[in-house]
């Protein structure tokens, strides 16, 4: 079988197509600009044109995307966008018409304001499905595929009266909560938590006839990690996924997830990060501390009971745990660190889809 696994982070997609013929080093990848990155480059060209900006398709990653539209807006240029798209930066439309200067339009007037010649129209969206398959097939590789994975980070749509950091973490508890471990964030299109809108946007872009899992970003390279056999090993340890936006970690005891921390990258640096791992592994890191740091917050399931004995690290911002004291180890699941969170995807494809587990597990073990 085959699985196109796709991971979507702010700098790069990570792609895979997952061949469980193939050994996984053998397994065709391709590490292309994040949809973020594509759309903030097409906002820029409009913005050096002098011309007025169209948004539509659905909700997507922000971060350089939302960038751009600000610089457009300082430009004093005009920008126009659909509910849907302008979601993607902020739930709370008028927080975008506020902040940006974006008129939110309905899809009668946005179909009207597409058809002028002066005016930039970008479409968004996370997973650019269509594009893989040409590329793929650019080079006499079939599209065609058994099952699709694309992981996204989802901050999750909370109501009015609640903290953004509070519901994602409580999110996180959720999940935990299932007893699923870190396959507890993947789900088929169907069973999409209403308030995952980034998640659901990715099920909508997705043709219909294609079997579609969808997972978290963080947990998705997570579990990935995992798949070095370094890190499987060790019985005690700290696995990090450090992000460009969002730094999550998980203790792991003898397979459990023992306690949970995520904070803004942004806002850490090398020892403050080495603190708050040392402090997840002892078991004596509080929700409420992370949360006053403006992090999202911590959860401690199990006090230590051994030595840690390794901190695995993968993600793009990864150097800041370089020359640290702590027992770091840089994760490179079947040879390749950038591949993390497909790998993770692939291995989660297995706990989602018993059905498929068996031929995913021989593949992954070669």
């Amino acid at each position: 079988m085959r699985i196109l696994a796709v991971d979507v982070g702010t700098g790069t997609q990570d792609i895979l197509l997952f061949d469980t013929e193939v050994e996984p080093e053998n397994c065709l990848k391709l590490v292309m600009p994040s949809p973020t990155v594509v759309v903030a480059n097409r906002i820029r060209q409009a913005t050096e044109a002098g011309r007025p900006l169209l948004l539509t398709g659905v909700t997507m990653g922000g971060g350089p995307s939302a960038w751009a539209a600000e610089a457009h807006h300082k430009a004093g240029l005009p920008i126009y966008a659909t509910p849907d798209a302008a979601r993607t930066f902020n739930d709370d439309l008028s927080a975008v018409e506020r902040d940006l200067g974006v008129t939110v339009v309905g899809e009668d007037e946005a179909a009207r304001l597409a058809r002028r010649e002066d005016v930039v129209h970008v479409e968004m969206r996370d997973f650019y499905y269509e594009e893989i398959g040409r590329a793929l097939a650019a080079f006499d590789v079939s599209p065609d595929v058994d099952l699709v994975a694309v992981a996204v980070f989802d901050h999750g749509n909370a109501p009015p009266d609640v903290s953004d950091r509070k519901f994602r973490f409580d999110y996180l508890r959720e999940r935990l909560a299932t007893g699923h471990g870190l396959a507890a964030f993947a789900f088929w299109r169907e069973e999409i938590p209403e308030s995952m809108t980034r998640l659901r946007a990715v099920a909508n872009t997705t043709p219909a006839e294609l079997p579609l899992i969808v997972m978290d970003t963080a947990p998705a390279a997570v579990l990935g990690a995992l798949e070095d056999p370094h890190v499987a090993a060790a019985e005690h340890k700290v696995v990090v996924n450090v992000g460009n936006f969002h730094t999550l970690a998980f203790t792991l005891a003898n397979g459990h997830i023992a306690g949970v921390f995520e904070h803004h990258t942004g806002l850490i640096d090398r020892p403050k990060l080495e603190d708050l791992i040392r402090r997840l592994a002892l078991g004596t890191l509080t929700n409420a501390e992370l949360f006053d740091d403006h992090g999202h917050g911590a959860i401690v399931f199990e006090p230590a009971e051994q030595a840690l004995n390794m901190v695995a690290v993968t993600g793009p911002r990864r150097a800041l745990l370089r020359d640290t004291t702590l027992p770091v180890y840089f994760a490179v699941p079947h040879g390749d660190m950038m591949l993390a969170g497909c790998f993770g995807l692939v291995r989660a494809c297995a706990h989602v889809a018993p059905q498929y587990a068996e031929h995913i597990e021989r593949a992954l073990a070669r």
